[in-house]
């Protein structure tokens, strides 16, 4: 008796055919089970190099998507907008090709060949290394969720909204080539370097900018106007420099580290725009790029030609104990001790000294003696929050004070501080403060 057949006869042919399309799916699998682990890898190295390039800040509104775009930038010129870097193939940078990416990245040109405005830091973006563009671009086209989000026109004032005119402004003032390591520092320093120029793009809020929007200096080596300190957005970003009064010298490398993890130490809290670059940037960096980029600061000599230190240790010591006796005596002749005795003194007391890492200390101060009194104006119109740091959550917020005081008591408040307790910064006007409430105004009308 016959036993039925369970599989059809097959020939030596179909066999061989069999066999070399089973060792073809398995050849395929194991590749993809080795290039998946790579792949993921980059793409948790773009996320990192996306965190210390702060691109989150510019492209997500307050109430939008991660990296959709449509972040106004009030600019002198005009408003610009935030782009949308999600892969969405329609609204945003899905069907870029990597090549694509880096000359947006490298040249701020766009894929369809459109110009972008220098307020994208591509000038700074330039001296990232192959390696590391690779990882971005993988990040952004794998790594996050795609978000259709039209592109908002641009409101720049005739001529400046003619893009076509960055031709030649990318001619005149993008200086093209990575980032070359000094073979005369050290590797952290180099590091350093590199994520100050590059990455990090501190010469874009710290830089004073040109008469066409271009940064004065690129490094160390182009002179006293690089980090030298400058206004955006209504703050003004204090010298990265070697400066005594209002720079980096009196800070310890440790001290810059804590700052940029935390976004306060026992001298200064973060406000305003650097506020948002710690929360969302630098407090995300390993502490050997932190050690790196206060190493490379370090370095940089003074921009400013200031008096190094406090001449008269006799006459600090007399301001001090003169501006907390009048203080603690209720005494309110001078203009500005009302205002602060009964806004300020609760936190910052009567001797300035405020509170550890909690309010902040005003004596010798970097943002209250710097030359321009834009950031303190703000944060007394508008009030400014601490950010809120994995190691230091708590975000203390100073409360603003533009509502209950004119111009005149903000001014005078402001000289009070900027002249006691051995501060001596230059006088605050009330037009000034007018300037930046109008700004200000401004600002929010349009978000």
């Amino acid at each position: 008796m016959k036993m039925p057949q369970r599989f059809a006869p097959v020939s030596p042919f179909a066999a061989s055919v069999s066999i070399g399309a089973f060792a073809l799916v398995l050849i395929a699998t194991c590749q993809v089970a080795q290039t998946a682990p790579a792949a993921q890898k980059l793409v948790q190295r773009g996320a990192y190099l996306a965190r210390a390039g702060d691109c989150l800040a510019c492209h997500t509104t307050r109430a939008g998507k991660p990296f959709a775009g449509g972040q106004p930038m009030v600019t002198p010129m005009g408003v610009i907008y935030s782009t949308n870097i999600t892969p969405d193939f329609e609204t945003g940078i899905g069907h870029y090709s990597r090549n694509d990416f880096v000359k947006a990245m490298r040249e701020g040109v766009t894929e369809d060949g459109g110009h972008l405005y220098p307020a994208m830091p591509f000038t700074s973006y330039v001296k990232l290394s192959e390696d590391e563009l690779s990882a971005l671009y993988v990040y952004f086209l794998q790594g996050i969720e795609p978000v259709r989000n039209p592109n908002h026109p641009t409101q720049l004032r005739w001529p400046l909204s003619m893009r076509s005119l960055m031709v030649a402004w990318n001619m005149l003032y993008l200086k093209k080539g990575e980032y070359t390591n000094d073979p005369n520092k050290s590797v952290s320093w180099n590091r350093g370097g590199y994520l100050v120029q590059g990455l990090g793009h501190c010469g874009g809020c710290h830089t004073p900018r040109g008469l066409f929007g271009q940064e004065k200096a690129s490094n160390e080596k182009d002179g006293r106007h690089y980090l030298a300190g400058a206004m955006v957005d209504n703050w003004y970003a204090s010298p990265l420099t070697g400066d005594f009064e209002t720079g980096l010298q009196a800070w310890s490398k440790n001290e810059m580290v804590e700052y940029l993890k935390t976004g306060r130490t026992d001298r200064l809290a973060a406000s305003g725009v650097m506020a948002e670059v710690v929360s969302k940037s630098t407090q995300y960096l390993t502490d050997q790029d932190l050690m790196a980029i206060a190493e490379y600061l370090k370095s940089l000599p003074p921009s400013h030609d200031e008096r190094q230190g406090y001449a008269d240790a006799t006459m600090l010591t007399s301001d001090i104990s003169e501006a907390t006796r009048t203080l603690r005596a209720g005494e309110t002749v001078i203009p500005g001790s009302a205002v602060y005795l009964d806004n300020c003194n609760a936190c910052h007391r009567s001797d300035g000294s405020g509170a550890n890492r909690t309010f902040p200390n005003l004596v010798k101060n970097e943002a209250v003696n710097a030359k321009d009194p834009t950031s303190l104006i703000h944060i007394v119109l508008e009030g400014s929050s601490m950010p809120s740091t994995q190691t230091a959550p708590s975000a203390i917020t100073m409360p603003d004070f533009g509502w209950r005081l004119s111009d005149d008591e903000v001014a005078d408040v402001l000289n009070f501080i900027r002249s006691s307790w051995g501060n001596h910064a230059g006088a605050v006007s009330r037009d000034e403060v007018g300037r930046v409430r109008k700004s200000l105004a401004i600002k929010k009308a349009i978000r």
